[in-house]
């Protein structure tokens, strides 16, 4: 079992043979262990193998990711994995210092990349080249590539609202569902196989931040519309407004449960993509609005009516083809669907119009030809309208360029195909695979060992399979199959298929990767690919190539009642029959343009490359085959690319005491690397953190200065209002004062009563009367005599004897005061005593005291007292 996979190598000696085989066995006998080899490039020896027998190690235990130098090998589960794509596992790789330590995933391959577009490493720009075969998970690989972009480019959005960062988000992740529906299909090999090619640029700001997205198309399938294959399906999308649609939308569609159409086999069949509403939702996502949706659908329930439509021979050639009555029926509500009238629809279809000098010809069709204008018919309106739809959604999703200045360009094309029947779609879709294969070839495994010559090593050139041959077979100037295929096109002259044949094989016959079969009675030609032989029929590819539009069928539809069609088919050029044949453009020469543009953007790309593998040809969950993987190994170049990326590093050297000694040094080596990043990553630590220090007291030291200007500004203010206040106070204080003091001055000036005759004091007869007034008085020092006092007010009473100081005997006093009856008495003018009595502090004050008749009277609170004796 282990012989026959064994990959044949030119030995000149039988023993170094004998010695390879003897260690293949050697490095199998541990199978427990097989299934640990994250990284092919670990695998000793590299054999096709070996290979195999580890990736059917890691696939049983339900492990799809494994490494292969440069190239990430991801093998189809064919079923739902859970928790190996979630918002967990996302972050965790994006967060990861070291990713590539984690065990293999697309969200490593992910991850570098738009960490180079973080670095700014030339060239910043990525892309990221999905390949394999049809069914080897491309279209789901490319899906997880832009979910993990829309989560960890947008997630971190700090310059944009979350409404916004959402909607950049959720636009971009449902123009996959929309294209899916429209532009895949149910094939033999692939239930969601891609009938089209897309390279979509995720734009990114200078942040590193998803700010929006652009989709490139690249030849869609469109023959499929009216000519699928067998036990194949049409486009998603049909089946979706079959299987999903209301009654109402039945009803406005004209398509009863029970209807049946042409273009629509294997209806019965239900897949995962069958899902009317997420295609709906998505479109309600995008900014289609409802009515707009209305026009799509009409549009498509159109083309099936249209589908229905046959046409009988008429026994007159110069009559037209006939009607059945059904077919009527089926035309008149296409015509109805399509908004164009009827009549002038079945004109189209089964009279041409030709040219004679400067006049119009009509002529009746045959009932091919009349098929073959309906077919043409319903291709062109989907074609346009799926053309359209990706428009509208670059129009929702792109960026202007002044927001963006990188992108991640994630490429998922169809893969290789080989069916029993090819045509010219299978040769379009081989020929794209060979251009990537070639770029491959030629970034890495041509310009990696280029580098190593540079660089002095001792190498020896790895063999690989270069596909420029094939290449220049089908595109190579001046003599290509492309290259003869536009001669035969534009030549104004049925095809013939024989004829084209012998071309063929009289102008490239030289080229040892085409072949014939000399004893097959069809019509056709072999081409050796990369990835093995395909036979392509010869019989229709030149009309195909033609892809022949009548201009009667473009102006009927210009002038359409459905907006839609009318803007679909209102930029559509019309192509002159009377143009010279070399000014016709054709499907292959739109293609190699459109393809040769996706190489240049390819080449000033930083790649990134994901095979994916078609475990078994039959899609069954976690199924090996063995001879339909080696087969595609061998076919993508995986094998030698492991042996070119492992021989680049001294480890991967076999048991020689040279590899040993290499591998000593070389663990040394990487501690002294260590070593040195830790001191290096110390020292920008250290300075970082006194950085950051230094900056956090700079901003506390301006935010004290800026409290400590406040507060002064604040204090100062209240001072000033203190200080005016206070002026204020003073002001009136002093004039209150002043008023006092002339108004007591203006009393005492007055007084009548005052005896100036000088009588000593002693003279003074008792009792003496004492008359007391407001202002209160004091004698300096009281006499020791016996005075009567008599008081007509308590406080006139205290006011005196507190005044007097007199000593005190109760009842002998006498206080009468003169205040209302007498008048008040001068204190200036001298009494018949040496006595002057001064009021520095009026008495009244402490009016609520009572004295203490057993001691001397002193006064209050200190009064003053002048004596003038």
């Amino acid at each position: 079992q282990v012989e026959g996979l064994i990959q044949n190598v030119d030995f000149s000696h039988p023993s170094l043979n004998d010695s390879l085989e003897g260690e293949i066995q050697a490095f199998l006998i541990n199978e427990d262990q097989l299934h640990t080899y994250d990284d092919l490039t670990k695998v000793n020896p590299v054999t096709p193998t070996t290979v195999l027998k580890c990736l059917q190690a890691r696939y049983s235990v339900k492990v799809f990711y494994t490494h292969a130098g440069c190239t990430l090998v991801a093998l189809n589960p064919f079923q739902p994995v859970p928790d190996l794509y979630s918002l967990d596992v996302m972050k965790e790789y994006h967060y990861a210092s070291q990713p590539q330590e984690f065990k293999p995933h697309i969200f490593i391959v992910a991850e570098e990349a738009y960490r180079n577009v973080q670095g700014q490493l030339e060239p910043v720009n990525q892309s990221l080249v999905v390949s394999g075969e049809s069914g080897a998970g491309k279209t789901w690989t490319s899906r997880c590539l832009m979910k993990y972009y829309a989560t960890v480019a947008a997630s971190s959005s700090v310059m944009k609202s979350q409404d916004t960062v959402e909607r950049i988000e959720r636009r971009v992740l449902d123009s996959n569902p929309i294209m899916e529906a429209f532009g895949n299909a149910c094939t033999l090999r692939n239930n969601n196989s891609s009938r089209f090619g897309k390279y979509i640029q995720l734009q990114l700001d200078r942040c590193q931040l998803l700010v929006g997205a652009s989709v490139q198309t690249y030849l869609l399938e469109k023959t499929r519309v009216t000519c699928q294959p067998a036990n194949e399906r049409n486009f998603h999308i049909f089946y979706q407004m079959m299987k999903g649609a209301t009654d109402q939308q039945r009803k406005e569609w004209m398509m009863s449960q029970d209807q049946c159409f042409a273009w629509l086999p294997n209806s019965e069949k239900t897949v995962e993509e069958d899902c009317f509403d997420e295609t709906v939702e998505a479109m309600v996502h995008l900014g289609i609005h409802a009515e707009r949706q209305q026009q799509i659908f009409r549009i498509l329930a159109g083309i099936l009516q249209l589908g229905n439509v046959s046409f009988s021979s008429s026994t007159d050639e110069s009559q037209t083809c006939h009607l059945s009555e059904q077919s009527e029926d089926f035309l008149q509500r296409a015509a109805e669907l399509l908004c164009v009238p009827a009549e002038e629809l079945q004109t189209c279809l089964r009279v041409r119009t030709l040219k004679a000098g400067k006049q119009n010809v009509l002529k009746p069709c045959s009932q091919a030809e009349c098929s073959v204008r309906r077919d043409c018919l319903a291709k062109l309106i989907y074609a346009q309208l799926f053309e359209w739809i990706v428009t509208f959604i670059n129009n929702s999703i792109c960026a202007d360029k002044s927001t963006w200045c990188n992108f991640i360009g994630v490429l998922d094309v169809y893969g290789f195909e080989c069916f029993q029947i090819n045509n010219l779609e299978q040769l379009c879709i081989n020929y794209a695979n060979e251009k990537l294969q070639q770029h491959f070839v030629a970034h890495y495994l041509r310009a990696q060992q280029e580098e190593y010559v540079s660089e002095g090593l001792q190498w020896s050139f790895v063999k690989y399979q270069d596909n420029q041959s094939c290449l220049d077979l089908i595109e190579g100037s001046p003599i290509s199959v492309f290259s003869l295929l536009n001669e035969e096109s534009r030549l104004n002259r049925a095809s013939d298929a024989k004829m084209f044949r012998v071309r063929l094989e009289k102008e490239l016959s030289d080229n040892g990767n085409i072949s014939w079969d000399k004893f097959s009675k069809v019509p056709h030609f072999t081409v050796a690919h990369y990835a093995g032989r395909v036979n392509y029929q010869i019989e229709g590819m030149v009309e195909k190539n033609k892809d022949p539009v009548p201009a009667e069928l473009i102006n009927l539809f210009e002038k359409s009642d459905n907006p839609l069609l009318q803007e679909i088919f209102a930029d559509k050029k019309t192509e002159n029959p009377t143009n010279r044949g070399l000014s016709k453009v054709t499907v292959v020469s739109k293609f190699k343009n459109s393809l040769e543009n996706l190489m240049k953007i390819l080449h000033t790309t930083t790649p990134h490359y994901t095979r994916c593998i078609k475990p078994n040809p039959d899609c069954k969950p976690l199924t090996f085959k063995k001879e339909e993987v080696i087969m595609q190994l061998e076919a993508c170049g995986i094998v030698e690319t492991i042996h070119i990326s492992a021989a680049g590093f001294p480890i991967s050297t076999r048991g020689s005491l040279l590899a040993c000694l290499l591998v000593s040094q070389l663990d040394l080596l990487e501690d002294q690397r260590k070593k040195i990043l830790s001191r290096c990553a110390f020292s920008i630590q250290c300075c970082w953190l006194r950085y950051q220090r230094r900056r956090r007291h700079t901003h506390r030291q301006i935010v004290f200065d800026l409290l400590a200007a406040v507060r002064s500004w604040l204090v100062r203010k209240k001072v000033r209002r203190w200080n005016r206040a206070a002026g204020v106070i003073q002001n009136k204080w002093k004039k209150w004062r002043t008023l006092l003091k002339s108004l007591a001055e203006a009393e005492l000036d007055d007084a009548k009563d005052v005896v100036e005759e000088d009588v000593p004091l002693s003279t003074i007869p008792e009792p003496v009367p004492v008359r007391g007034w407001p202002m209160g008085l004091a004698l300096a020092s009281a006499p020791s005599i016996t005075v009567s006092l008599t008081a007509t007010g308590f406080q006139k009473m205290m006011s005196a004897m507190a005044s007097l100081n007199l000593p005190s005997r109760r009842g002998q006093y006498k206080v009468t005061t003169n205040q209302y009856t007498e008048e008040l008495a001068s204190i200036r003018a001298q009494p018949k005593g040496s006595v002057k009595l001064h009021c520095q502090r009026s008495p009244l004050l402490y009016a609520d005291r009572h004295p203490d008749l057993k001691s001397d009277v002193r006064g209050f609170n200190e009064i003053l007292l002048e004596k003038t004796l």
